[in-house]
């Protein structure tokens, strides 16, 4: 046995070669795959800028910013920061050549609509729908701003297709705050599940999919549910531990002859899941990870659950999982704390899923389908850590609302030229990474914008010190005093 597995890490070693075709003219196909991104945008100005931002989130820096951004590429910084804070261009129709893209490469017909928010952390109250509230991001109520992502799961990759930002309901009639970040005067308070109907509205007959899932801030609103059901939707949406069911494949209490006859008992979910037996769970091995194949252990049981004031519910299958610990420690901190159970070995997930949509009655679906499903909710967790990870979706400084618009557009899109890269690299190296890719395509782009040489360190130079010039006469100005001049000297 030793000897086969010496053989088999010598022939991977041996495959583990990256052919120079894979980084060639990488930066002429970025020009190109920006063209139609382009088209969408009116002025010669801004059709440039767009290339020279998606430039810059695909480099190597160390903030992703409009500053640092203009300072690569050379531009001024007044430019970019105009182009991405305050410009008046729309960014939807660039979401729309995004969506007809992904799904031409990654559509089929039983792909997974993902829904799920993500936080981004900011300081004071001036950014555009900044509010203490829960942040994933840090795994406790802290002050952030929240998006909320629709994106697409295959087998053949996962994407970010739209977005949304959650705007607070105090916001709303903050009219102060609206006028100094922008907030278009239509724009009024959604809740996040009407706002993942708007983009599933907008975008399902588009995207081919079987199946829609979120986590369980989605999923405890059975309002949302019966409104996924009403569109024929078939999903797994995550519940909180304590949410109420009644067991209808559970044997009745016995009938003493008066009155009604008895019905089983309402639980939570979590004191359902104590009564299992331990033979009841099945393991399904879902898809070969990086650090192994990657299982998950489930348990099904058609239920019946409780709407709102005690009201009988409809007919679900309740999905249980669990994982080891060491595996469901790297998610702790993303759900919400009601959403999480665990034993001394295991932690534990509920899903809930129909036996029916629009009028229609559903077959069970079987375990392996159930936990392609699930998984697809880990896959949209990976996107947002390709998005932070790589090409600097949470490194923004803007707190307008175009701002956070036009800077997540362009992400989503950088991000995807990375997905298209990745995987014609992988036709010749199949071990090839999305971060590989952006790591070569930075190097290039660094030999692109960056020209050494005296004049280009002292433009370099000279943009900081105006930087800091400007600064230092906005602060002498509001305390009404003229600051001395420093810029330049008479040479002796």
């Amino acid at each position: 046995m030793h000897t086969v597995w010496v053989q088999r890490q010598e022939e991977l070693l041996r495959d583990c070669i990256v052919f120079p075709g894979v980084f060639a003219s990488i930066v002429d196909r970025l020009c190109d795959f920006a063209a139609p991104y382009q088209h969408c945008l009116e002025t010669e100005a801004a059709q440039r800028n767009v290339q020279l931002y998606l430039a810059g989130l695909l480099s190597d820096l160390n903030r992703k910013n409009a500053e640092k951004i203009a300072a690569l590429v050379d531009v001024e910084r007044l430019v970019i920061q105009e182009f991405i804070g305050t410009a008046p261009w729309d960014h939807c129709p660039l979401v729309r050549v995004l969506v007809g893209q992904v799904v031409d490469q990654l559509g089929e017909p039983d792909g997974v609509i993902a829904f799920d928010p993500s936080s981004f952390p900011k300081r004071g109250r001036h950014s555009v729908g900044v509010k203490r509230q829960w942040c994933s991001h840090r795994g406790k109520v802290d002050n952030c701003q929240v998006g909320v992502f629709m994106g697409y799961v295959s087998r053949h990759d996962h994407a970010l297709l739209d977005f949304r930002l959650s705007l607070p309901e105090a916001w709303v009639w903050d009219e102060q705050r609206r006028e100094e970040c922008h907030v278009p005067p239509e724009v009024r308070y959604h809740t996040r599940h009407e706002q993942c109907l708007e983009m599933l509205d907008a975008w399902g007959e588009q995207v081919p999919h079987g199946w829609v899932t979120g986590d369980d801030e989605l999923g405890r609103h059975t309002q949302f549910r019966q409104a996924l059901r009403e569109r024929g939707e078939r999903y797994v949406l995550g519940v909180p531990c304590n949410t109420i069911i009644r067991d209808l494949e559970a044997p009745l209490p016995a009938y003493h002859g008066r009155g009604r006859r008895p019905k089983a008992p309402w639980y939570s979910v979590s004191a359902w899941r104590h009564a299992v037996a331990p033979d009841r769970w099945t393991q399904v091995t879902v898809r070969d990870g990086e650090k192994g194949p990657v299982e998950i252990e489930l348990v099904t049981r058609r239920v019946q659950t409780r709407l709102e004031r005690k009201r009988t519910g409809p007919h679900e299958w309740l999905v249980v999982t669990r994982r080891p610990l060491t595996a469901e420690g790297a998610l702790a901190g993303k759900s919400s704390p009601d959403a999480r159970d665990q034993d001394a070995h295991y932690g534990y997930r509920y899903y809930l899923t129909p036996t029916g949509v629009a009028k229609d009655d559903l077959e069970e679906p079987s375990l392996m389908e159930l936990a392609r499903v699930i998984t697809a909710g880990t896959c949209i967790e990976a996107s947002f850590q390709r998005g932070k990870s790589e090409v600097g979706m949470d490194e923004y400084q803007v707190r307008t609302w175009e701002g956070w618009h036009h800077h997540m557009a362009l992400t989503l899109i950088a991000v995807w030229f990375l997905i298209r890269e990745t995987h014609r690299g992988q036709q010749v190296t199949p071990a090839l990474t999305l971060p590989q890719v952006r790591y070569g395509l930075s190097v290039l782009l660094l030999e692109t914008f960056l020209t050494l040489g005296v004049s280009s360190i002292c433009r370099h130079v000279q943009r900081q010190l105006r930087r800091n010039e400007l600064a230092r006469f906005y602060h002498y100005r509001t305390r009404k005093c003229l600051p001395p001049r420093k810029l330049r000297r008479d040479i002796q």
